[in-house]
């Protein structure tokens, strides 16, 4: 299950990629904004973040304006690595490097055409498991 949330800079976006997970046949757990009405993003981030941390989700898609706010705010929970991705090839080595538990994008930042490759490009990239990426993880959440 993937969680996802955005506040009004995002909600647009957040709607295109609803849509494509449900067309991939993936489920989600939409934890809101439901309108382009000004709203405060560290709600939203924490109740994704939370989600994943938990495990009620495997991992979470995350949008505000420009992705910063919502990724400061995920990454203040405990055992979540939210990566600000903007390209392919940063989603695709947070994922193997990192083990990204969650993508962050700007709703203002990235079209939608190139967010949706962005987010299958995370979703279907897999841990590396090498040691020194094991080791890099472990020594960040010291």
């Amino acid at each position: 299950m993937i969680a996802i949330g955005s506040d009004h800079g995002g909600y647009e976006l957040k709607k295109e990629i609803i849509k494509h997970l449900t067309e991939r046949g993936l489920s989600y757990k939409d934890f809101g904004t439901d309108s382009t009405e000004s709203c405060d993003y560290p709600v939203y981030g924490k109740a994704v973040a939370n989600a994943v941390a938990s495990g009620e989700c495997e991992k979470g898609i995350l949008i505000c304006g420009t992705g910063i706010g919502i990724s400061i705010t995920a990454n203040k929970i405990r055992g979540i690595r939210c990566a600000l991705c903007h390209d392919c090839f940063s989603a695709e080595a947070t994922r193997l490097h990192n083990n990204a538990n969650i993508l962050a994008m700007g709703g203002r930042v990235v079209g939608a055409g190139l967010a949706l490759k962005i987010v299958d490009t995370f979703l279907d990239t897999p841990f590396s498991n090498d040691e020194r990426h094991i080791r890099r993880i472990s020594q960040m959440e010291e």
